[in-house]
This record gives structure tokens, C-alpha cells and sequence, in this order.
């Protein structure tokens, strides 16, 4: 018997009985389904993390930090040191060290300071002090006008570039190019005092960050020298972010850049490097063992569905006793006799498969959709469901077919032609 004419066979066998073949894989069906459905949330969560942390930079980013504790013989100490970063050393960097792409300097202001436009309307927001390479480290686009420039930064202009909350709050659905705004001073004796700015430009909308809790879309920006003289008045930059050619790089990167330093910076350690790399790794562990454990749980039902299987093959053989008596009789071989019912079974499974694929996209789309409820912070749960996974759950369902279909099979090619005739 040809394989083609055993799947025929098999495909005529469960035909003949159309409901008891469905309700014996509804076990399958329900646990591809189960199993793709949590695969793709939780792909689904790891892929809202990559998104988040593109947001900041990406993998590829780390950030060099000021710190004034850090860790000696087991704990921590704190120590205090005069040296800071300047405008100098992202100069340096960006011209000594190979391995770095970008280098993207940070004068962070996160309190709400008073923002005005020219007809008194306002809004309270933050500001960041950054100079022309902030767009291309953060891989953000522009809505409309310009970006901070070199020139800008190298003559301390007092222009600006809103996010998308800022230019709606101030100025609704118009235009706020070329108009002027008035930034309060965030702190000290002088935070009454307002400097004027020109908009230069808008963002596109970025959204809010998951790690930090701000919204990218509630800040201005400022050139970094302009936020220096006239809110600091100091040459101090908090933060300087160092982008690495490739993610592969990061090490060679963080080597380079504090040797770069320190040489500027008498040799003293004054700052800490904070990358995302660590975090990616830990989540990625947890988020296996999430999947491993849902994924087993989902796998019972697999395990269920196959020993109905199983059952199922097993009635089969016994109600169709004669009918192998008679093939043998005919001239069949124990070798069809098996292939037969095995492939019976494969099919039962595979169509389980199948069904559970169709059933998992729709179930991973239903809990996606339940999650965005529950977890409010995400505008939308991705569900992830990759060829990948659907190619390996197809397979794996072809696979019980076979392994709880061969002692069916076995069973029916070991019965003898002459008490399989005599069988009622």
C-alpha cells in the first residue's frame, strides 16, 4: 500500500465518523491552542520591552552617570570628587573612541517647570539640554522645522523643539514654529524668572517610558550650552549617552570611553556606566521560565488529547476487526495494515494541529486584547505568534498522532486473518 493511499484511507475512516473524530481532538486542538496563545503573549510582553527600551537609546546604548557612592570590599561607600563631565568630553569620545557611533550629551530637567506661550497659555513640563546628535542617538524623528544644530549649541542660541504634548498644550492644532514660549528656571532663587525661546521645531509623538514613567512627548529641548548659561550657569553635564556601533560592541565601547575619561579626569573614577544589557538578560531568563511553565501546564492538555487518541484508535480497531481480516485475506501486508491506522491517527492529530493553530491566533488576540485592560500602561499588547512556533506545534501534533497511534496500529497488524473474519 502507497502512503498516498493510506492517507486516503485514513481521511475516508474519519469521514465515516464525523463528530466522535472532533470531539477526540478537541484535546489537541485546545492544547496547541493553549500552548501558542501563551507563547505569543509572552513574546508578545518581551517584544514591548525592546519597544520600550528603543525609546531610550536600545540595546546598543549605555549612559555614562555621576555617582558619589560606590561599592569597596563588599559595600558601599560613599566618596566625593570635584570632577564632572563638560561639553570636552563628548568631544573626546566621539573623536577618540572607535567603537562609538554616537555620543549624545544630557542636561536632564524632569520637574514640571512653567512653560507659556505668547497668549498666556501654559503647561508644566520638563526639559532636557542636548545638542544635534540627540535625534540620531535616540532615532527620533522630526515633526515639523528643524533640530537642534552644531551652530545652535556653539553660540548658546535660545531655541527650542517641543514633544508632542508640549506644542498641543501651548498651542493646539497650530503651528508653533517661530513663535516664542517663555521656560521658567526650574529651581533656586531665580525660578520666577522666565527666558524666552523661539520653536524651531516639533517631534513626532514617542510616547511614555515603561522604565522611567515619564512621557518623552512631555519635554522641550534646549542646546545644551543654552541650558548651561542661562538655567546652570555652570559647564556641568549630569549624563552623557554613548552609543556603540552594534550591540556586540558595548564591552570595547565602555573600555574605550572610560579610559577616555579618566585620562581627562586625572585618572578618578568620578562615574558609573548604566546599560540595559543586564536587565535584557534577566527578563529573558524569567521570561523562559514563564513560558516553560505555562507552556507545560498547556502541555497536559496535549497529553490528554493524545491518550483520547489513543482510546479512540483503539475502538476503531476493535469495530473494524473484520475489515483487516478481510484486507489480510486479500493479500494485504501487516506493513499496510499498520500504515493504515497510523496514518489515521496522524491525520486525526494533524487536523488538530491545524485547528489549534487557527484557535491559538484567535485565543492569543482575545488574552492580548484582555491584557491592555488589565495592564493600563500599554496602549497596545502585541501577540506574537511566529511561523516558527506554528511550524513546531504542527509538527509536534504529527508526532503524538504517531506515538500514540502505533500500539493501535500494532495491535491491528498483529491480528490474525481468520479470528479477524470470524470476529462479529
Amino acid at each position: 500500500m502507497r502512503f498516498v493511499e493510506g492517507i486516503a484511507i485514513g481521511i475516508k475512516a474519519l469521514s465515516l465518523n464525523k463528530l466522535r473524530s472532533l470531539l477526540t481532538t478537541l484535546g489537541i486542538v485546545i492544547g496547541i491552542a493553549a500552548v501558542l496563545a501563551m507563547i505569543a503573549i509572552g513574546d508578545g510582553a518581551k517584544q514591548i520591552i525592546i519597544q520600550d527600551l528603543e525609546k531610550i537609546g536600545g540595546m546598543n546604548t549605555f549612559t555614562l552617570l555621576r555617582i558619589n557612592r560606590k561599592r569597596a570590599r563588599g559595600r558601599w561607600v560613599t566618596f566625593h570628587s570635584r570632577e564632572h563631565f563638560n561639553y570636552g568630553d563628548v568631544l573626546a569620545i566621539a573623536a577618540e573612541c572607535p567603537s562609538v557611533s554616537v555620543v549624545s550629551p544630557r542636561i536632564p530637567q524632569w520637574t514640571r517647570v512653567l512653560m507659556q506661550a505668547p497668549d498666556g497659555t501654559h503647561t508644566r513640563a520638563g526639559y532636557n539640554g542636548v545638542d544635534a546628535t540627540y535625534t540620531a542617538a535616540m532615532d527620533w524623528d522630526l515633526q515639523a522645522g528643524r533640530f537642534i544644530s552644531e551652530e545652535d549649541v556653539e553660540n548658546a542660541t535660545k531655541v527650542a523643539v517641543l514633544g508632542a504634548n508640549v506644542a498641543a498644550e501651548l498651542f493646539g492644532a497650530a503651528s508653533p514654529l517661530g513663535k516664542e514660549i517663555k521656560i521658567s528656571r526650574a529651581s533656586g532663587q531665580y525660578r520666577h524668572q522666565r527666558e524666552r525661546f523661539t520653536v524651531i521645531g516639533t517631534l513626532v509623538p514617542r510616547g511614555r517610558s515603561l522604565k522611567f514613567g515619564f512621557s518623552f512627548d512631555d519635554l522641550a529641548f534646549l542646546p545644551v550650552t543654552t541650558v548651561q548659561q542661562r538655567f546652570t550657569g555652570n559647564d556641568r553635564i549630569p549624563q552623557i549617552a554613548v552609543q556603540a556601533h552594534t550591540v556586540a560592541d558595548m564591552p570595547k565601547a565602555i573600555e574605550e570611553v572610560k579610559t577616555v575619561v579618566q585620562k581627562r579626569h586625572r585618572n578618578e573614577e568620578f562615574f558609573g556606566t548604566f546599560d540595559v544589557r543586564g536587565g535584557v538578560r534577566q527578563l529573558s531568563k524569567i521570561s523562559t521560565i514563564i513560558k516553560l511553565a505555562l507552556g507545560s501546564i498547556a502541555g497536559f492538555s496535549l497529553l490528554v488529547g493524545g491518550i483520547g487518541i489513543m482510546n479512540m484508535m483503539l475502538v476503531a480497531v476493535g469495530e473494524r476487526t473484520r475489515e483487516i481480516g478481510l484486507r489480510k485475506a486479500l493479500g494485504a501486508k501487516r506493513s499496510d495494515i499498520l500504515l493504515q491506522f497510523l496514518s489515521e491517527a496522524v491525520m486525526m492529530c494533524g487536523v488538530g494541529g491545524v485547528l489549534g493553530v487557527g484557535c491559538g491566533f484567535v485565543f492569543s488576540k482575545a488574552m492580548a486584547h484582555l491584557a491592555v485592560r488589565i495592564v493600563e500602561i500599554v496602549p497596545e499588547w502585541p501577540a506574537v505568534l511566529s511561523l516558527q512556533w506554528v511550524l513546531i506545534s504542527v509538527s509536534f501534533s504529527a508526532l503524538l498522532g504517531i506515538c500514540f497511534g502505533v500500539y493501535p496500529a500494532i495491535k491491528a497488524m498483529r491480528l490474525s486473518p481468520i479470528e479477524a473474519l470470524r470476529a462479529e
